[in-house]
């Protein structure tokens, strides 16, 4: 049994199977996951072998064929498809590897976007923690220009400060150093880890660096739909595996 008061993720038994055709496959196979407060942990494994269908089910965008999730005591996989929407927005936040920011808005309004579909408006103190992170990640004098006119480095460390903005309890990051060079990807995993520590979130990241994968406290492997730790083999090791 799991400790409920370390645990913020459970899952058990989780299955998931698509339809090809008269085909049937199954990406995700009685699979079994317990994810610790403020615990980050990196999820590797080929490509087409279930990392992000695993994302999207925790998420709750995709629902299982059977299994439960159970995020910091809520049952997401039961919800109704509204009442999910809603815990999403709530709780969790995302980090994506096309930085997914509005073109039409600025930085700032990029910032305060989580904030205000959560109350409706933008208060003075959601403006006040959008300063505070656009100081932490070093982009104060961007808060007025459109992501356009930012480098692929800069559009991620806005996103990373988005996907904290509301103080989540669990950030999901698909790919967070893909479109970047080794060196700004170091940079901006760095930025990622730190910001999560300081909210005491918990953090779950599909990559396939083993560099980026070292940086965490777990690293799990993706394979035939189940999970098998490696964090043994991935954290001696370092460089890009191979899909």
């Amino acid at each position: 049994m799991s400790d409920t008061t370390q645990t913020l993720v459970e899952i058990r038994e989780l299955g998931k199977n698509y339809m090809e055709g008269v085909t049937r496959h199954e990406v995700v196979r009685q699979l079994d996951l317990f994810l610790r407060r403020g615990e980050a942990v990196a999820l590797l494994g080929k490509s087409g072998s279930g990392k992000t269908t695993l994302l999207n089910l925790i998420s709750g965008i995709d629902v299982p064929d059977s299994g439960r999730i159970i995020i910091d005591g809520t049952v997401v996989s039961e919800l109704p498809e509204r009442e999910r929407t809603l815990f999403r927005r709530n709780h969790l936040g995302f980090v994506f590897q096309f930085f997914n920011l509005i073109p039409t808005l600025t930085v700032i309004e990029n910032l305060l976007l989580p904030m205000e579909l959560l109350q409706g408006r933008v208060s003075a103190p959601a403006r006040e923690r959008a300063q505070t992170l656009l100081e932490r990640v070093g982009l104060v004098d961007r808060a007025s220009t459109y992501p356009d006119r930012l480098s692929g480095g800069e559009q991620q460390r806005i996103a990373v400060a988005r996907a904290i903005m509301h103080r989540p309890k669990l950030i999901l990051a698909d790919e967070p150093t893909g479109n970047l060079d080794e060196e700004t990807g170091r940079s901006v995993m760095q930025l990622l880890q730190e910001m999560v520590q300081s909210t005491q979130a918990s953090l779950l990241m599909v990559t396939h660096s083993r560099e980026v994968a070292a940086t965490a406290d777990r690293v799990l492997r993706m394979r035939d739909g189940q999970l098998h730790d490696v964090s043994r083999q991935v954290q001696s090791t370092t460089g890009t595996e191979q899909t």
